[in-house]
């Protein structure tokens, strides 16, 4: 069997998680600080040497029995032989990387228990968008926040006794901790899922709640991430005292619509008030995007629970009340997804451990990586068409090579070979992998690029709260986000997610309708903002319905390239 072809089958026989060795730990002291700044004193001789050696001296003798600063200069070093554009200067590189993040992040955390946390920003380039200095400001206040009111506390038991016993905001005169609470109900597909309580959170930020996400069926939350706040947790606790929650919906008296329009905004008699911003919700509860927090009645409710099954911030826009505060923490409006889940989303050991196995074996040396999403929503078989689309965006532009005719003699290898692009594909079906795959793997890219193709998991139909199923979906969505350019299909909220925790500006193949190959197949996004599909068609101050005064009046937000309904967030600030 030919190169071409064991590289080929091997990429697609090995993605059981566990057949590729982890990457070692790491842990930020002051030791690997110094330990990086000597080894740049070592010639790359010497490291190669030291690497060999290492390789094959048994893995105790490495750690010594356990993980701390060695293994992190062995990795160093490691890393330092890559690509040809790397060497020499792989662990220089390394050494300057801020594991903080310009301050989104805080030291103390336990390296260990989330090795993602500190680890992530070696796998990344630069921060594509930088946090402001008022964001940092007001994150730290949140922890203060969650410290200060979240489960365990006093105010918070208090808080969750009132409304066990059916205490209702009538009851209450003043709400003495200054402590209120939004509670994120976990429904529908895992990217959904993390759409929504990152938005969520920069709606807790907005309006100075205790952000408290629900764990989900089965408790799947804490199987993915880890906890983002120091010294205090993001996870509804198991005995809230709205035992139903889950089950509540528009027709419910809570319900912001219902209190909005049938008490006049009266929530005396209310123990909280339901927010149901699903991607199907009616008019009347979209109303929530114009409450200005410090003078309408929601400001009163001490507990707010929150239904949504997509990004949200695009909405909070449209309210005069958060511009302000909104330009303060986002001079760059197309970086909300991206900065906010690099602080807030943090994957577990588990899945680090996949995103890292994978992406050390089949990605990290090649000279360009290229990630492929592909969701079908139409059928579950595979469709010629789509496979088309993909080609045919990927030609357009120029993100793949073509390939040529294959009627002579291959051509004689170059000393150094040619130039690599890994191809990163994800999707339910592995047709649309071995179809690209055996393209390549039986002619020749026409620019003389090796093309390998690589695919983790297929796992033929999406479970919502599959346990297994979502923490290999969430390492894709890593590993879409570790690539240089990504191509996604539009109205997939797993496309969103992968482009936007790398901060890439993907370029989205639109939905086929009526069985017809779109034309053009795709276009580059005009920012690297997820599309939000249900935001108030109107202007705040008017109450207008109609996209064209949406659009005359408010900065920043433009219809969605792939979703004509929905709405993202660009850096574009003309009305």
């Amino acid at each position: 069997m030919d190169t071409a072809e064991s590289r080929a089958t091997a990429s697609r026989d090995a993605p059981s998680w566990l057949e590729v060795e982890e990457a070692a730990p790491f842990t930020v002291t002051k030791t690997t600080k110094a330990a990086a700044t000597g080894a740049k004193q070592w010639s790359t001789v010497v490291n190669a040497t030291l690497v060999a050696v290492i390789m094959f001296l048994p893995p105790l003798l490495i750690l010594g029995g356990r993980l701390g600063a060695p293994v992190v200069w062995i990795r160093s070093t490691v890393a330092g032989i890559g690509t040809q554009a790397q060497r020499g200067k792989g662990v220089e590189l390394e050494s300057k990387k801020d594991v903080l993040l310009g301050g989104l992040l805080v030291p103390g955390f336990d390296e260990q228990s989330c090795a993602s946390r500190y680890q992530s920003v070696y796998y990344y380039k630069n921060m594509t968008r930088a946090p402001s200095p008022y964001l940092i400001k007001r994150l730290r206040e949140q922890e203060a926040l969650q410290r200060r009111c979240g489960p365990g506390t006093e105010p918070y038991a208090r808080a969750s006794d009132r409304l066990r016993a059916g205490a209702t905001e009538g009851d209450d005169v003043d709400n003495v901790d200054g402590c209120s609470y939004l509670v994120v109900i976990s429904y529908r597909g895992l990217a959904n899922r993390v759409l929504a309580a990152t938005s969520a959170f920069l709606y807790a930020l907005l309006t100075n709640r205790v952000l408290l996400v629900d764990p989900g069926q089965g408790n799947t939350l804490p199987r993915l991430f880890c906890e983002p706040f120091p010294g205090a947790t993001w996870l509804l606790p198991q005995d809230f005292p709205l035992v139903n929650f889950r089950d509540l919906d528009e027709s419910a008296p809570e319900a912001y619509g219902n209190v909005a329009l049938n008490r006049s905004g009266n929530v005396s008699g209310l123990g909280f008030v339901y927010i149901h911003l699903d991607h199907a919700a009616s008019p009347a509860n979209l109303l929530v995007y114009c409450d200005d927090h410090r003078e309408s009645f929601l400001h009163r409710a001490r507990w707010a629970v929150l239904r949504a099954d997509q990004y949200i911030a695009a909405g909070l826009f449209f309210n005069p009340a958060y511009r302000e505060e909104l330009d303060r923490l986002f001079p760059r409006k197309d970086s909300v997804f991206y900065v906010l889940s690099r602080y807030l989303l943090h994957p577990t050991n588990d899945i680090w451990g996949m995103v890292t196995r994978f992406y050390n074996a089949y990605l990290r040396n090649a000279d360009e990586r290229l990630g492929i999403q592909i969701r079908v929503f139409d059928s579950d078989k595979p469709l010629q068409r789509v496979l088309d689309q993909i080609l045919g965006c990927t030609s357009q532009e120029r993100l793949l090579p073509a390939v040529v005719n294959n009627t002579g003699a291959p051509p004689i290898p170059t000393a150094g070979g040619g130039r690599s692009k890994a191809v990163l594909v994800t999707g339910l079906s592995s047709w649309y992998h071995d179809s690209i795959r055996e393209m390549y793997w039986r002619s020749a890219a026409e620019n003389g690029e090796v093309v390998s193709l690589h695919q983790a998991s297929h796992e033929g139909r999406q479970h919502w709260f599959d346990g297994d199923q979502d923490m290999k979906a969430l390492a894709e969505m890593y590993l879409l986000s570790l690539t240089d350019r990504i191509v996604t299909s539009g109205w997939s909220t797993f496309g969103y997610v992968g482009s936007g925790l790398g901060g890439l500006t993907p370029y989205i193949m639109f939905r086929p309708m009526h069985g017809e190959l779109p034309r053009p197949p795709c276009t580059r996004a005009m920012s690297m903002e997820p599309c939000s599909f249900a935001v108030p068609h109107f202007e705040c101050t008017r109450k207008e319905i109609g996209r064209d005064v949406m659009q005359k009046d408010i900065p920043h937000v433009r219809a969605c390239e792939d979703l004509l309904w929905g709405v993202k967030l660009t850096d574009d600030d003309t009305v």
